[in-house]
């Protein structure tokens, strides 16, 4: 366990209306340490996100009223959350999808289903990094 990287006290949110991606998401999340927020669509993340300053967005494409692209570009457009780390998740894994998540601001583009170790060396290579420069100021 010495050589996995330490997720302790990273907040993240993870928004999807699938209630089986949530709490997979929670769960892998959790056991390694991270503190996890679950929305169901964008406009619940809206709030959630400005009351909990995550360190990274897990966030579905499609979803109804508010769709992934739509979340992510509201969560950008915010300047708290400019460097925030958005991480685009989809059942599709195609080119139009990859381009149109990078043109809203996502960092990364994830498909589903995912492994556990997808998730944390995606958050190792966006968030834990900036742990470790902030411990060390």
């Amino acid at each position: 366990m010495s050589s996995e990287a330490n997720f302790e006290g990273i907040k993240v949110v993870v928004i999807d209306d699938s209630k089986t991606i949530r709490r997979t998401a929670e769960t892998l999340l959790k056991k390694a340490g991270c503190e996890v927020i679950t929305a169901t669509d964008g406009f619940e993340s809206l709030s959630k996100v400005m009351e909990y300053q995550p360190n990274i967005i897990f966030v579905d494409i499609m979803m109804p009223r508010l769709d992934g692209y739509q979340t992510c570009a509201l969560i950008k457009n915010n300047p708290t959350f400019k460097k925030t780390p958005i991480v685009m998740l989809s059942s599709k894994d195609g080119l139009f999808e990859r381009a149109r998540g990078r043109i809203v601001g996502a960092e990364h583009y994830m498909t589903k289903p995912f492994t556990r170790e997808e998730l944390l060396s995606t958050i190792k290579a966006y968030v834990v990094d900036v742990n470790e420069t902030s411990k060390q100021q």
